[in-house]
């Protein structure tokens, strides 16, 4: 039987060696807390995925009760119909849009320069304060459009561009933070 296998000291430290070469090192808060941004972003995105589905229902709906199909006597749509059907459209191409750039938002680098230059534990605490916000302001989206139809959100739309105008400063401030920017 060969005792290098059953060694605990040297296997820790073969161990400990290849996880910080993997840049990882385990019980480290750095490392919860970069997990943690990375589940928060997760369901931030799942929540807008369900608001643009909202949205995309409602437009739907929309264009089935105003538009509807074509027929001789009416080939062609109302126009203002298609203008607000196709507002609608451009509402859940937005939230889609920020949801792509918020789940493409990288978190800070685990690696000796990034640590030796700037705490990370700093930055990704404040990283996790953006993060909380935008939860926040995704859950807001979601209940305002949760089960509305579109001419709900077509009277409402003001406010609804509002919100997602918070979410991109919200986003921007994630950035700043992460690059050392004021945002």
């Amino acid at each position: 039987m060969d005792s290098r296998f059953y060694d605990e000291g040297a296997l820790r430290q073969a161990a400990l060696n290849l996880f910080h070469g993997w840049g990882y090192n385990f019980y480290r808060t750095e490392n919860q807390l970069r997990a943690d941004d990375q589940l928060v972003r997760s369901k931030a995105g799942w929540l807008l995925g369900i608001a643009r589905a909202s949205v995309e229902q409602a437009e739907a709906g929309y264009r089935r009760e105003f538009i509807g199909a074509p027929t001789r006597e009416k080939p062609f749509p109302n126009p203002s119909n298609m203008a607000a059907a196709q507002k609608l459209e451009r509402l859940a191409g937005n939230i889609g849009t920020i949801s792509g750039r918020l789940q493409s938002q990288p978190v800070p680098e685990n690696d000796r320069m990034t640590q030796r230059y700037r705490q990370e534990a700093d930055t990704l605490q404040v990283l996790i304060s953006c993060d909380e916000r935008l939860v926040g302001q995704c859950s807001l989206l979601h209940a305002m459009l949760d089960g509305r139809n579109g001419l709900w959100m077509l009277e409402h739309l003001d406010e609804v561009e509002d919100g997602l105008a918070a979410l991109q400063q919200t986003l921007r401030s994630r950035e700043a933070a992460l690059f050392n920017r004021s945002g």
